[in-house]
């Protein structure tokens, strides 16, 4: 029965839950407006739930209460960068478990090598295109 259950869970979607209405839930961790509007629009349109922090403090804590299902982390940030954020988020048995995905506008491929050593799961640089991060995302989370 349980081996039943978990193919066609796995075929439907079904046993794991991903927050309200079925939906994996996304943190956006950017201080531009604009930024977090953008990829808020393209994760929503296609299906994913957002939530926003504009600091990699405050992404911290709403990673740590609301357990997200992946993190999109801008590197730029006042105060705690996101590469300092991502190794919090990735050493932190509480959080280790949320892939985290840096959207960032530095292309240099050390800035890519060290927010890999930090933790993150993929690096993606901005301007991204919906297709490349919905692609990312779905092979970050499998």
């Amino acid at each position: 029965m349980k081996a039943i259950f978990g193919f066609f869970g796995k075929l439907f979607g079904l046993g794991k839950s991903k927050g309200r209405n079925n939906m994996t839930r996304v943190l956006i961790v950017d201080d531009s407006p604009t930024e977090t509007h953008v990829l808020k629009t393209i994760l929503e349109k296609n299906g994913y739930q957002t939530l926003s922090a504009p600091n990699g403090e405050e992404g911290i804590e709403v990673a740590k209460n609301e357990k997200p299902d992946l993190v999109l982390m801008d590197v730029v940030m006042p105060g705690l960068n996101g590469y300092q954020a991502t190794r919090r988020l990735s050493r932190d048995p509480e959080t280790s478990n949320i892939p985290v995905i840096i959207v960032t506008t530095k292309n240099q491929e050390t800035d890519k090598v060290w927010g890999l050593r930090q933790g993150a799961k993929a690096y993606l640089v901005k301007p991204v295109s919906e297709t490349e991060l919905l692609d990312r995302i779905k092979s970050v989370m499998q």
